[in-house]
């Protein structure tokens, strides 16, 4: 039940590399509903199913979750509760991310696992941290 996956580009610096990251993915805890608030997790793409996203988790089903709508024109925000069966996710870098706060929250079925562990590149090799 683990998978190795190269995911990369900017939404999740500095946690993550732009140029790439090897990840190592565990796909039980999301099975079992053992995934928390900062948790950094794999996503198939409400938008392209075809399309995996990396991001982290943010709130769970009836957290009040606070975003900025729009860091890079505004400080203005919004919050809202997560809905049954959903979870809000965010890239790390919010002024590159297209995460929960374009899409809305996100169900929890579309969850495909947990990151724990980085193995590429070997400067960065060990577990993912929070």
């Amino acid at each position: 039940m683990f998978n190795s996956m190269k995911v990369y580009g900017p939404s999740m610096l500095p946690t993550l590399n732009f140029t790439g990251d090897v990840l190592l993915v565990e796909k039980m805890s999301t099975l079992l509903g053992k995934v928390a608030p900062g948790d950094v997790v794999l996503v198939r793409s409400p938008e392209n199913p075809r399309k995996t996203i990396t991001k982290r988790i943010i709130g769970m089903e009836g957290d009040t979750v606070t975003f900025l709508v729009d860091p890079t024109r505004s400080d203005r925000s919004h919050s809202l509760v997560v809905p049954k069966g959903h979870v809000w996710i965010q890239g790390d870098n919010l002024y590159a991310s297209h995460d929960s706060r374009h899409v809305g929250p996100i169900p929890y079925g579309l969850l495909l696992g947990k990151v724990f562990y980085r193995v590429w590149p070997p400067r960065d090799f060990g577990p993912l941290g929070q």
